[in-house]
């Protein structure tokens, strides 16, 4: 779950997204979906869910701990806690989902060092000693 964050830092979050979250947590496509989601689900707590879904957008809130936010701090019954984050994941989160997924990627770290291994140096073939007949004799 997400800590507290002050307005000021929600904009600053807000001003590093890409434009497809941007626009997305202030379109009103966006509210009016999770409007009609929470009512064909019987939520009443609309403004609770569209703070947790907005907080997914920016970057707070895991997509895969939304489920379980809403089911403990809006106090959900755990089938429609799914039922309403399956349909909040199709219709708000799948639309931005290659967006989501760059501001959730995990930073790649390099595998553990192990033991350094130097290779053997290559062995050259001697070639056999000959008479250069490029160079001319010194006298």
């Amino acid at each position: 779950m997400p800590r507290e964050y002050t307005r000021e830092q929600l904009w600053k979050l807000y001003q590093k997204l890409p434009g497809e979250l941007k626009e997305a947590i202030f379109s009103m496509e966006t509210a009016d979906s999770i409007y009609d989601i929470c009512e064909r689900n019987e939520v009443e707590e609309i403004s609770e869910v569209a703070k947790r879904a907005g907080w997914v957008l920016l970057g707070v809130l895991s997509p895969d701990e939304f489920e379980e936010t809403i089911e403990k701090e809006i106090n959900l019954k755990k089938d429609k806690a799914k039922k309403l984050a399956q349909e909040i994941s199709r219709f708000i989160f799948y639309p931005v989902k290659s967006s989501l997924e760059e501001i959730y990627r995990a930073p790649i770290t390099p595998p553990p060092a192990g033991p350094k291994v130097t290779p053997p140096p290559e062995e050259k073939p001697k070639a056999p000693p000959k008479e250069d007949v490029y160079r001319e004799p010194i006298k």
